[in-house]
């Protein structure tokens, strides 16, 4: 029959047919057998859809920035976008209007505002390392999805690939990392020959610290043993002066011996004191006879001494054993 089509839609398309201006028929993944001169098709997409986007912003220090990410959303409320926007199809399915396209470009714009507030408020160097917690803003930020949900969206994810600066700036800035790198570099090769050196003063400071200590003992011995010495020398010392003592009282008993043998040997005779030495010989006699008669010559009144006698006193003993070897 002219005019009459049949649609098979897929799951994740939401389907909506009106006719005379009324809405008569609508699900997802409904199969629609329609007559195309009074009936207008609307298909939404209800699938995620992603939405890259790069732009440029303004940082605080004004210098431009490129930034690069993907933003994703979802139709919940199909009816609500509906009527808001045209998503109404030919007979062949396409889209009679630009409004699907410029859904995703309105989410882009939004997504760019916001980025805007936030590069605006941090230097070329803050905003390089702030893609993450630029991510993390768009996440919470309400506007963007507030506005979404008005128009039956949701924003399920907004991913930031990358900030870069300018081909000129990011020239400039690697030349000021790669200076900055080598200084770094340099300090570090300065603080390794720092602490060689801290290392080498500490070791040398160990062995004379040790060195010191082996003196110190050096020196305790050495003193131990003049100690040792000079105990040694004072025992010495002391034998020596003990021994002195001793034999001074020795010569001292000696000499009071004498002494007391001398007293004694006063009152006796020296006649019986010669007498006693068994050591006396006849000419020794003989000399003390003699000696006698001397003290009592006046009580003497004759004396005859014979040759013979003479000649015993007067002979020398050596000529005795000669006559008597004759």
């Amino acid at each position: 029959m002219l005019g009459l089509h049949y649609l098979k839609s897929s799951p994740t398309t939401y389907v909506m047919q009106y006719k005379n201006g009324k809405l008569v028929a609508q699900g997802a993944g409904t199969n629609l057998l329609y007559f195309a001169p009074s009936s207008t098709i609307i298909l939404v997409n209800q699938a995620s859809q992603d939405v890259p986007f790069v732009f440029e912003q303004q940082t605080a220090d004004f210098q431009d920035v490129t930034i690069q990410g993907n933003l994703t959303f979802r139709v919940i409320e199909p009816v609500k976008l509906a009527e808001q926007l045209d998503f109404s199809v030919d007979s062949r399915g396409r889209y009679i209007s630009d409004d699907p396209d410029n859904l995703q470009e309105r989410l882009v714009r939004l997504t760019q505002a916001e980025t805007q507030t936030f590069a605006r408020t941090r230097t070329l160097d803050q905003m390089l390392q702030a893609a993450n917690e630029l991510a993390d803003h768009l996440r919470q930020e309400p506007t963007l999805a507030a506005t979404a949900e008005a128009i039956g969206l949701i924003v399920e994810s907004n991913v930031i690939l990358s900030i870069r600066a300018t081909p000129e700036m990011a020239t400039a800035m690697q030349a000021a990392a790669r200076e900055a790198l080598l200084q770094k570099a340099d300090e570090a090769v300065h603080q390794r020959r720092n602490t060689a050196i801290e290392l080498e003063r500490q070791i040398r400071e160990n062995e004379l610290q040790t060195e010191r200590v082996v003196q110190e003992k050096r020196r305790e011995v050495r003193e131990a043993e003049l100690q040792a010495d000079v105990a040694i020398e004072r025992g010495r010392s002391d034998l020596v002066e003990l021994q002195s003592q001793n034999e001074s009282k020795l010569a001292e008993v000696q000499i009071e011996t004498t002494r007391l043998m001398l007293d004694a040997m006063r009152e006796v005779d020296w006649r019986t004191i010669v007498a006693a030495n068994g050591t006396t010989d006849s000419k020794q006699l003989i000399a003390m006879a003699f000696g006698e008669l001397a003290e009592n010559a006046r009580k003497i009144g004759r004396l005859d001494i014979t040759p013979d006698l003479l000649r015993q006193l007067i002979d020398d003993p050596q000529n005795e054993r000669d006559s008597e070897r004759s």
